[in-house]
């Protein structure tokens, strides 16, 4: 049994490798910008959708509602980075019922990567908001002693980001993998539609806590102002 798709190796020379983990990455990403082109290619500002359109505008008016929900209020300007994220969480998990397919969030590397992906769009998107100034000042607030606490928690995070993700769709594919081995085939089918379930919620999960990530770094968590009452 492999416990990651690093171990899949299709192509080797000295050093360089072409596993599984790079040609599953590549090629999602690939069909993830096929198939959003094929999509937006004839977009309509009329009263008459296409049944792909009305889907694409549920998906990004619901990631904008969970965005602004978490307190960005400008969910526009953060649509494209949370929205990748989660999408690619989740299209690498459905893509599970393929056959010999191995998901690349199953390997550390790519959960690595993905973590680091919100290391620098953390800070990015506070310097972007507060300026270069206002953002490194964060770090010691309320006092310069905070320095080395502040720094070690956006390591850490980060650290927590990957491992998270990466051991519970790893344990996912282990399971199911385990249970093909000494149960009949019913059982295992009913654990991959739940590791799908899972693997929906875990994409779910890692774009929610970026964006409390950004949210803590831009500060814009500000209340929205309750309208009048009508008198």
């Amino acid at each position: 049994m492999r416990l990651s798709p690093d171990e899949m190796i299709f192509w080797q020379h000295g050093f360089l490798k072409l596993n599984a983990t790079i040609v599953f990455t590549w090629a999602l990403m690939l069909v993830m910008a096929v198939g959003s082109k094929l999509v937006t290619r004839k977009l309509s500002t009329g009263l008459e959708h296409s049944h792909w359109q009305n889907l694409l505008e549920i998906i990004v008016s619901g990631i904008e509602k969970q965005i602004e929900d978490v307190g960005l209020r400008n969910p526009k300007k953060y649509l494209g980075f949370l929205g990748t994220l989660f999408l690619f969480v989740a299209m690498a998990n459905l893509c599970t019922v393929i056959p010999f397919y191995e998901p690349p969030t199953g390997s550390l590397s790519t959960t690595a990567a993905l973590a680091l992906c919100v290391f620098v769009a953390v800070p990015l998107f506070g310097i972007l908001d507060q300026g270069l100034g206002g953002y490194l000042k964060s770090y010691i607030e309320p006092t310069v002693i905070m320095l080395p606490f502040n720094i070690i928690s956006e390591l850490s995070r980060t650290l927590a980001l990957a491992v998270r993700l990466f051991g519970n769709m790893m344990s996912g594919v282990m399971i199911i993998g385990i249970l093909l081995t000494i149960t009949p085939l019913l059982f295992p089918i009913v654990m991959t539609a739940l590791g799908l379930l899972t693997g929906m919620v875990q994409a779910y999960i890692f774009s929610i806590l970026a964006a409390v990530y950004i949210a803590a770094a831009t500060r814009d968590r500000d209340p929205k102002p309750e309208p009048a009452p009508n008198t």
